[in-house]
């Protein structure tokens, strides 16, 4: 496995663990970008780990895609990526569909978001292990 590919999940994981301690602040916005980073970053470890190359996008959906025969994630947690991939703009820019992100997202939604971010994290963390014993 290429060492990247761990550097990306390692990245995933601190970006996951600070989105948690920001939303027990009350600070949903930014947790809800941080949750999209934590996924993105989680997938691209797979991506790189499976496919040799990164994938340059924020899109969720699409880098599930590529990854998604070798990622054993709840169909919960897909359905709601287009929401998640959602906040990488959302969260932090007025006008790029909320007006306000900082007033507008609200405890349960970043809740759900880092809830999603998680359960990526963790089965990126499983495939990239299965990978690793296939080695």
């Amino acid at each position: 496995m290429r060492a990247e590919a761990l550097d990306w999940l390692h990245e995933a994981q601190e970006d996951l663990e600070v989105a948690e301690d920001i939303l027990k602040l009350g600070r949903y916005a930014h947790a809800c970008f941080l949750a999209q980073q934590a996924a993105e970053k989680a997938l691209k470890a797979l991506v790189l780990a499976t496919l040799r190359r990164l994938e340059r996008t924020h899109d969720l959906t699409k880098l599930h895609s590529l990854v998604e025969g070798r990622l054993s994630l709840p169909e919960s947690a897909v359905r709601r990526l287009p929401i998640l991939s959602a906040y990488y703009m959302v969260a932090r820019y007025p006008n790029a569909g909320l007006r306000r992100p900082s007033v507008s997202i609200n405890r349960s939604q970043a809740q759900e978001a880092v809830e999603v971010a998680r359960q990526v994290v963790g089965a990126v963390k499983q495939a990239l292990g299965a990978a690793q014993e296939g080695n």
